[in-house]
Order: C-alpha cells, then sequence, then structure tokens
C-alpha cells in the first residue's frame, strides 16, 4: 500500500484503540480432558492456565466422547472435506440427515443447513426480502449484527421496533398498509442482556396483521424446552414461527447453522440463497457429529435442568458478593462497567493475576457506556470454579470501578 492507504487504515486503527474498542484476541489452547481449564502463554512467553468464563459450549458437547467418536469416525470413512457445494458434490447423506434431524427438533417440515448461523441469518433475510418487492422489515432494536447486515442486504425498507415492546411493535404494524408485505424478525435470547422475547405476543400480532415471523434462536437452541428446541418450543409456539434461525456452536457443541420453515419456504431458499448455493458445504463429519449431539441432548433434559441449576447458583454467588448483574429470565449473566477502558483493565487483571478469562464486551457489539463483562457456566464449571471467580472479580472490581 502507499502512503495515503498506509494513513487512512492506521488513523482508524488507532482510534479504535484509544475508544477502548479495539479487540484483542486470546490465545485459548483449549483441553477437551481439562475443559473448561486451558493454556496460554503471557506477554513474556510464560506458559499459564486459567478457566474459561466466555465459552458457548454450555453443555460442553464439543468435549462429549460420543460426539468427538461419531466425528473420528465419519472423517475417516468420508474424508475432511465435503469437496463442494451442496448442488454439486457436496451433498451427502449426513447432510441430509442433518436437515431432517433439525426440521424434527422444531417441529417443521424442513431445514437447511449453513456453514453458521451468522451466514443463515444474512443469507435468508436478504434472500426472503428479494422475494417481495414491497416488503418492510420489522425488526426488534437489539437485533444481532448478522439480522442487521441480512436486513440491508434486502435492499427491502427496515423499521425498527423497541426492544421486546409489543405496544410498540402493534403501533408500527397498525401504521403500514394491510396489503404490504410485512416481515417481523427478533431474538429469543438475547445475547448481552438475557431477556427473553415475549414470543406468544408477538406471534399474535403477526397474524392479526398478516406478517411473516423470524426468530433468532441460537442462544437457546439446546438449552430449553424438554427437548431443547428453544423458546418457541419450550412455549409450545414452533408451529406460530414461520421461519426458526438456529446453530450448531454453542450447545450442540460442533460447527454451523440453520434455519427451519415449511417445504416451501425450504424450497424457495435453497434455489435463490446465494450463501447457501455457493459456498462449499460442511464437512460431512461435522454433520455426523451434530446429528449424534441432537440426539444426545434431545435426549436428556436432565442436563438441562442441571444447567439451569449451575446458572442460579452462579447468580446467588455474585448477589452474596453484591456484585450488580442483568436480571433476565435466561441464562445470559452480565455483569455492567460502563466504560471501554476499565472493562478491558479488568479483564486483563483476572486472566493475568486470577487466572479466570472473561472477555470485555465492547462496542459494537453493545452501545457505547455499555460495556460488560459476559460470564457464561457450562456443564463442566465446578461450585469450586464458580466461588473462585467470583471472588476475584468482587476484589478487582472494587479496585477498579
Amino acid at each position: 500500500m502507499n502512503a495515503h492507504y498506509r494513513q487512512t487504515i492506521s488513523d482508524k486503527l488507532d482510534t479504535l484503540k484509544q475508544q477502548g474498542n479495539y479487540r484483542y484476541f486470546q490465545d485459548v489452547n483449549k483441553s477437551a480432558k481439562h475443559f473448561p481449564r486451558f493454556y496460554f502463554d503471557d506477554e513474556t512467553g510464560k506458559k499459564k492456565s486459567a478457566v474459561n468464563w466466555c465459552s458457548n459450549d454450555y453443555l460442553c458437547m464439543s468435549i462429549h466422547e460420543d460426539v468427538i467418536s461419531k466425528l473420528s469416525f465419519t472423517a475417516h470413512h468420508s474424508g475432511v472435506g465435503s469437496s463442494g457445494t451442496r448442488n454439486i458434490s457436496g451433498t451427502t447423506g449426513y447432510h441430509k440427515q442433518l436437515e431432517e434431524s433439525v426440521a424434527n427438533l422444531h417441529g417443521k417440515e424442513a431445514a437447511i443447513i449453513f456453514n453458521s448461523a451468522f451466514l443463515a441469518n444474512l443469507s435468508t433475510l436478504a434472500t426472503l426480502g428479494r422475494a417481495f418487492s414491497d416488503a418492510v422489515f420489522i425488526s426488534d432494536e437489539r437485533n444481532h449484527a448478522s439480522i442487521i447486515e441480512g436486513i440491508r442486504s434486502s435492499g427491502c425498507k427496515k423499521i425498527v421496533f423497541k426492544h421486546n415492546d409489543v405496544q410498540h411493535l402493534e403501533e408500527v404494524l397498525s401504521a403500514l398498509p394491510a396489503e404490504q408485505s410485512k416481515i417481523i424478525v427478533f431474538e429469543s435470547v438475547y445475547s448481552i442482556s438475557g431477556n427473553v422475547a415475549p414470543v406468544q405476543e408477538i406471534t399474535a400480532l403477526a397474524k392479526k396483521y398478516n406478517a411473516l415471523t423470524y426468530i433468532d434462536e441460537v442462544h437457546a437452541v439446546g438449552l430449553y424446552g424438554a427437548t431443547g428446541a428453544g423458546i418457541a418450543g419450550q412455549q409450545g409456539l414452533q408451529n406460530e414461527v414461520d421461519i426458526i434461525n438456529g446453530t450448531f456452536a454453542k450447545a450442540f457443541g460442533t460447527l454451523g447453522g440453520y434455519i427451519t420453515t415449511d417445504a416451501m419456504m425450504a424450497d424457495y431458499l435453497r434455489s435463490f440463497a446465494s450463501g447457501f448455493i455457493f459456498t462449499t458445504s460442511l464437512p460431512p463429519a461435522i454433520c455426523s457429529a451434530t446429528i449424534k449431539s441432537i440426539e444426545l441432548v434431545k435426549q436428556n433434559n436432565e442436563w438441562r435442568e442441571q444447567f439451569h441449576g449451575a446458572v442460579k447458583k452462579l447468580r446467588a454467588l455474585l448477589a452474596d458478593k453484591q456484585i450488580p448483574f442483568h436480571t433476565n429470565a435466561s441464562h445470559v449473566t452480565a455483569v455492567h462497567i460502563g466504560d471501554n477502558i476499565s472493562c478491558k483493565a479488568i479483564a486483563d487483571r483476572l486472566l493475568n493475576e486470577f487466572g479466570i478469562y472473561l472477555q470485555p464486551i465492547n462496542p459494537p457489539t453493545v452501545k457505547e457506556g455499555e460495556a460488560c463483562l459476559r460470564i457464561t457456566v457450562t456443564a463442566k464449571h465446578t461450585e469450586s470454579d464458580m466461588q473462585q471467580m467470583v471472588n476475584a472479580l468482587s476484589i478487582v472490581m472494587h479496585e477498579t470501578v
């Protein structure tokens, strides 16, 4: 690059660092045997270990022996990669079986798997918008970046409604022409606040005003409902939602994302969504391992009960130390810090002095002034781990904030 381009890029990076929004990537040498403990080299090159408190591997399925065995067996049988897009040699029996498994989990007619839930949101929403020339997306103000990008890529009009505010949503819907195509997009569990959407009220409004509904369940699948189908499944509302988005990379512990819907909508999306058509498909071994993971998660509701019990225990310990956190009906536990610089300083001290890894959540993931530490308990965290983390957090917050 010549000097002009280099200076422009350098200035933008400097600004990001000064604002406390520069993203640092911690090397996490994950150990299946010792999870949630991992190993890393500090700034001096000294080898250290820490406990991971920001993993989305909620049920620890990524290290489940049966899931690992299934992945290994299929990789030896079918190879490492799929070697093609879905319509050019990249569809195997494992891909089709995984889509059937997902559709069955959510009580839908069909499903489409993508290489990530981000790609699933981006591709589906963009393609959905292009189907209707008059479409308007009605989007919750706290929706994920992938939803925002998908709606932007559609080229359609977007109206933002206040977070989880069904009264404002109805005001928006009632002001639109009855014949206009309307698509309501929201999440079931919001990844930072942990707020749970009023799914029943939103779907009722969609029916009243003849709107399509699209729900992102990435932080809910595997963790809610008798079989892990998410919030809509827990509330018996799966048939009321037109399109459900989910992920394999959190509670199921593997890789990839999906949407599930009726057969005609799925056929339309698989025929027109460029993010599906022109992407090399997931490796067969990943599909095979994910099928096994979904099967196990569906069958073991006690895992969900134990997980949510651990969340309650963690919050009780935080409350005992008078550490404020956002109260909600989900498992997401966020400790508000506010200032970006302070949030990073707290996280650094926790890692380097106490062996506690909490990645700061800074803008643009959250709004300015809303930097936080999101604490994620998993099935492998012990009560002793919780106590040590809470004690360390109490000390560092008291000395820093």
